[in-house]
Order: C-alpha cells, then structure tokens, then sequence
C-alpha cells in the first residue's frame, strides 16, 4: 500500500519561510517522478515543482520560480519543498504527488497560510 505524508505546513508572515516534507512508503521510491502541487481557495490545482527520481530534473512554476526549491532523498524516501519569500497568494492545501510507471499516488496535503 503506496503512502504519501505530507508534513510542515503551517502559518508563517509574508516574507518568511517554510519547508514542507513529504514521507512515501509502499514503493519503489528511487524509480518515481515526484511532484508539489497546491490549491489555493476558489482555484485549480496548480504544479508548482518537479523532480525526477535521481533529481536531474527539476522544474518550477513560473510563479515560484526563484523562491522555491525541490529537493530529494532517494535513502530516505523523502521530498521537499523549501519555500522562501512567500507571499499571500503562496496561501494554499500542498500535496506531493508520486509517479511511477504503474500509476499516480496522492498525500492528503498540508495546510499553509501566509497572513501577516
């Protein structure tokens, strides 16, 4: 059974920094593409980064482009997602997303708030 647990949400001031984790157990970690999305109220749901399975490739939405980073663990089968600079429209549920060539996994997503 393939879990995702996303951790690290929170609320923070605009300008400050958080950095969400994301735990996967249940599958072949090293093999699967890993992805944060967001949705923000009243929005759809929004890729906000990328990485492959040995991190060679990573990409941004434009919106976070510079602000954010994707990183990897293979050994501890986690990704994260540092967030600097964040502004209110950061405000969002973020999930990570496993993909592998059998199919897409979802976590339940953390809550973050940017609100002065």
């Amino acid at each position: 059974q393939v879990q995702l647990v996303e951790s690290g949400g929170g609320l923070v001031q605009p300008g400050g920094s958080l950095r969400l984790n994301c735990a996967a157990s249940g599958l072949t970690f090293s093999y699967a593409d890993m992805s944060w999305y967001r949705r923000a109220p009243g929005k759809e749901r929004e890729l906000v980064a990328s990485i492959s399975p040995a991190g060679r490739t990573i990409n941004y939405s434009d919106s976070v482009k510079a602000r954010f980073t994707i990183s990897r663990d293979n050994m501890k089968n986690t990704v994260y997602l540092q967030m600097n600079s964040l502004k209110p429209e950061d405000t969002a549920v973020y999930f990570c997303k496993a993909r592998t060539s059998r199919s897409e996994y979802w976590g339940q997503g953390t809550q973050v708030t940017v609100s002065s």
